[in-house]
């Protein structure tokens, strides 16, 4: 891929992000994007981002993979790794060789290097002295990003963060805690309706999404009313092979 072309998927990227923050957008399918994007355009095997709850304990809310959900949900068991580490300091947390991590992250160790992946990078998603949640790039190549990918994926973090916090109307923090959790809520109904398509279709849990999320731009529809129709059986969505 050369510069140019970089910095063309790069531009494009920051556009897609900002076309997303308009009135009523969907916070999932902005976080979404922002995974998508990163690991087209960094050169990632997997990227997936953790939000804070009004509990102040992080959950996945968008990944690329199933793989990289599954090591994000052992870290959150163990509460111990990488992002977990990166949200509690506010600063970006660093580990080109997954084989050589302290010991309290053994079970995170083990998790990744399972599902292939052997270097990780955790982002903070922080506006000031707010740090709202992660943004987690893993890879199937040992060592560090490059300066530039690393400036870029900073950079599509702050511009989320600033959606997620972004306040039109000087909004007060109850609300912004409201939409937070109501991120991480419509969530666990777009992880149902990816398991109600995945049946009915016959298709696996990767390519329901995309089914879903497909169905949801084409329709000019936001991606959890979909999700919502489907779980209560409102909706069917078949693959196109079908």
């Amino acid at each position: 891929m050369t510069a140019k072309t970089r910095e063309t998927l790069m531009l494009e990227t920051f556009a897609t992000l900002a076309d997303t923050l308009v009135d009523d957008y969907d916070v999932v399918d902005l976080l979404q994007t922002l995974v998508d994007s990163c690991r087209d355009v960094l050169h990632v095997t997997a990227a997936g981002i953790l939000l804070a709850n009004e509990g102040g304990d992080l959950e996945l809310v968008a990944s690329t993979s199933e793989a990289s959900k599954l090591v994000e949900a052992i870290q959150l068991a163990a509460q111990a790794g990488p992002c977990i580490e990166c949200f509690r300091a506010g600063t970006a947390i660093s580990v080109p060789d997954i084989h050589d991590v302290p010991s309290a992250w053994r079970a995170f160790q083990k998790s990744a290097l399972d599902q292939g992946f052997v270097a990780i990078e955790s982002v903070p998603m922080r506006l000031r002295e707010t740090t709202i949640g992660t943004l987690n790039l893993l890879s199937a190549v040992p060592g560090p990003p490059s300066a530039y990918d690393m400036t870029a994926a900073q950079a599509f973090a702050d511009v989320a963060t600033i959606g997620i916090l972004h306040e039109r109307t000087a909004r007060r923090s109850e609300v912004l805690s409201q939409q937070l959790q109501t991120a991480l809520s419509s969530r666990v109904i777009i992880e149902q309706a990816k398991g109600v398509v995945s049946f009915t279709s016959g298709v696996p849990i990767d390519d329901a999404f995309h089914l879903i999320r497909t169905y949801a731009r084409n329709h000019g529809l936001p991606l959890s009313d979909v999700a919502a129709r489907l779980v209560r059986r409102e909706l069917r969505i078949d693959s196109p092979s079908r």
